[in-house]
């Protein structure tokens, strides 16, 4: 089973930026689409964004397209969340997720993503 582990959060600034890293253990990761999830208090999960494997197919949350950009670096074994213009909504726990190994998606659903990391803090203040 891989291992997802995120870092980057923090506290910010409305109108400032983060970059959230996802690092992945193991020698699946560039067969995996891996995705970005976050909740907040008493909120259930949402997505965020995604990025598939084999073609780096990308899709984004409404809420976050324009301001937040998905890539990958497959070298490193890591997943990245560039967050430009953060608002005070965007104040949540953000999770990194991983599919199954050679499985295509972009999927918004939680139930396509096989393991989940533990989760890394941003606040937005405004």
């Amino acid at each position: 089973q891989v291992q997802l582990v995120e870092s980057g959060g923090g506290l910010v600034q409305a109108g400032g930026s983060l970059r959230l890293s996802c690092a992945a253990s193991g020698r699946t990761f560039s067969s995996r689409s891996m995705g970005w999830f976050r909740q907040s208090p008493g909120q259930e999960r949402e997505f965020v964004a995604c990025i598939s494997w084999l073609n780096d197919v990308t899709n984004y949350a409404d809420s976050v397209k324009g301001r937040f950009t998905i890539s990958r670096d497959n070298a490193k074994n890591t997943v990245y969340l560039q967050m430009n213009s953060l608002r005070p909504e965007d104040t949540a726990v953000y999770y990194c997720a991983a599919a199954r190994p050679a499985y295509w998606t972009v999927s918004e659903s939680s139930r396509e993503y096989a393991a989940w990391g533990q989760g890394t803090q941003v606040t937005v203040s405004s």
